[in-house]
């Protein structure tokens, strides 16, 4: 893969699942269905369909709430530790080499986080995962700034929470490049100037900086 152009770019913002965790969001179908005694298809279907999940993604409801939510779509009366591990069943890991690669441009570049997340999963990623990095107390040390859907109540792909982190920082689309796993998200950066790369694998992000 041929590395990025990074030619009058002065700012570098990433993705988190996919990009910077590792994820599969199958896992976590699989733990609902196990739980709710129906197919996991069935899970997925209610899991893309409830807006309750893009609701909590936005900040719009409590863990409380999402909690409730889940019982009542998935018809469950587990417990709320029994729902958050297979809420965040999904997380596999910190992908190590890009941590790595995080640390390095933040020598050079100003590097940026702009995730669809929740408070459960970033809990999740600082209080499971962190740990074993270490000279780092939490995911934002790799960051210059993080900016979560969840606090600014707004999600990829609309095309304001790309203008709210260009705005609050001063950045110049053209100076600004956007990492993300999901198409449609790298369409929303680039309709305000943003330029974006589709990451097909969290395998393969080294490879835009280095041969």
């Amino acid at each position: 893969m041929t590395p990025l152009n990074l030619k009058n770019i002065q700012n570098v913002i990433f993705d988190l699942g996919g990009v910077i965790v590792d994820l599969s969001i199958p896992r976590t179908l699989n733990r609902f269905a196990k739980m709710a005694g129906i197919p996991p298809e069935k899970v997925k279907e209610i899991y893309y369909r409830e807006p309750g999940f893009i609701a909590y993604e936005k900040g719009e409801i409590n863990n409380e709430a999402f909690r409730h939510m889940v019982r009542q779509v998935f018809n469950l009366s587990d417990s709320d530790q029994a729902i958050d591990e297979a809420w965040n069943a999904m997380l596999l890991g910190l992908h190590v080499p890009n941590l790595h690669l995080l640390t390095q441009l933040k020598e050079n570049y100003t590097v940026m986080l702009l995730s669809n997340t929740n408070a459960l999963h970033i809990q999740h990623v600082n209080e499971v995962f962190m740990p074993s990095i270490q000279g780092h107390d939490s995911l934002e040390s790799f960051f210059h700034k993080p900016y979560y859907s969840h606090v600014m109540h707004k999600r990829k792909p609309d095309q304001e929470i790309y203008l709210q982190v260009l705005e609050e920082n001063n950045f110049k689309p053209e100076e600004t490049v956007f990492l993300d796993d999901t198409a449609i998200n790298i369409e929303g950066a680039e309709a305000v100037g943003i330029k974006g790369i589709l990451v097909p694998s969290i395998e393969k992000v080294t490879s835009f900086f280095y041969e």
